[in-house]
């Protein structure tokens, strides 16, 4: 965010150097809508008392930018404005190059973790099932692997691993984090079992989940995992939007039922904006007989896969035993495929 012109310029060279493609917003009026989503927002030193005039939130990877005699004295506003680093030009180009690098879509690949959102077309409709099973698949595979959730009204995916007695943090005890957050450090408090590692939430007091804790955690993860999957609410809030955005894919689970596709239309228009790879997931039954691909045809979306029915499945998380654990069934293996498909890790099947 800036309206000077020369220091954009030096911005847009070192974005290009960096492969990276940036937004222009030229004052907070113009910035407000990409704020939050944005994962680096680097703000001008011309702008930064207007930001503050305009109350815009405090997220985290905010960097106030400028020459030397522009940002006298510098910590002080970026302190009030939120910002984690000050960067002086023309000094400061070499970290700030490496920021843009770190953003580019062309990074190496394995240099980050892969991430995966679920969405529930309904509710009920096996989305955290499916993130469940995603995630233990993942682990079987030997891939460092985390599972957030997101949802703060889903009763909590420990519970869908069996996974309720661990000890470890639970959300509402890093809703706090902002800024960078140490990945090892994260692992270790969370609960965990082998290479799997489960962030949920207790069945305390709903709280709301601020953004920047999520854009910490995220950022983390991505940074000391090998898989993510995130199960999100189906109505979208603002730190569930950059979960979103983080994602390298997002499946929404649909049932096979007329209502429940008209309700997934409304989610899929919901989520589309912040994710260009969305698939969809039927599960059956399909009491009315629609198909699979009538389905992802009415969403206008690619048909990721099929779930039937599973009624062993359902015993078993009553019996507190995570879902794909045995490596059999049409969960499991349509966890395999994904698994399979996303990293290249063949994931190992029913023994």
């Amino acid at each position: 965010m800036t309206g000077d012109d020369d220091l954009l310029d030096d911005l847009l060279r070192l974005a290009a150097a960096g492969g990276t493609e940036v937004e222009l917003a030229e004052d907070p009026a113009a910035a407000r809508t990409r704020w939050l989503p944005a994962p680096l927002v680097l703000l001008g030193a011309d702008q930064a008392q207007p930001c503050l005039r305009a109350r815009l939130p405090k997220r985290p990877r905010l960097v106030l930018v400028g020459r030397s005699g522009q940002l006298d004295p510098g910590w002080q506003i970026a302190e009030l404005i939120g910002a984690e680093h000050v960067a002086v030009l023309p000094a400061a180009e070499p970290w700030l190059l490496d920021r843009f690098v770190e953003q580019s879509p062309d990074r190496p690949e394995g240099s980050g973790a892969r991430v995966v959102a679920l969405l529930g077309g309904r509710g009920g409709a096996g989305a955290s099932v499916l993130a469940g099973g995603l995630a233990v698949t993942a682990a079987r595979a030997r891939l460092r692997t985390l599972l957030v959730d997101a949802d703060p009204l889903g009763g909590g995916l420990d519970l869908v691993l069996g996974w309720e007695q661990l000890e470890g943090l639970r959300w509402p005890s890093l809703t706090g984090a902002d800024g960078r957050v140490d990945a090892p450090a994260l692992v270790q408090a969370l609960p965990s079992r082998g290479d799997l590692v489960v962030l949920s939430w207790d069945r305390g007091e709903m709280l709301s989940l601020p953004t920047a804790a999520m854009a910490a955690t995220v950022d983390a993860a991505q940074r000391g995992r090998d898989f993510v999957v995130i199960d999100l609410p189906r109505q979208l809030d603002d730190a569930a939007v950059i979960a979103l955005q983080a994602a390298d894919h997002a499946f929404v689970v649909v049932p096979a039922e007329l209502r429940a596709t008209a309700a997934a239309a409304r989610v899929v228009a919901a989520a589309a904006p912040h994710c260009a790879a969305l698939s969809v997931v039927v599960r059956g039954p399909a009491p009315g007989r629609l198909r699979a691909t009538e389905v992802a045809r009415a969403l206008g979306l690619p048909l990721a896969g099929t779930l039937r029915p599973e009624p062993g499945l359902c015993r078993g998380l009553e019996r507190g035993e995570a879902p794909a654990a045995a490596g059999k069934g049409p969960l499991a293996v349509l966890c395999q495929r994904i698994v399979a498909d996303l990293t290249g890790v063949p994931a190992p099947g029913a023994a």
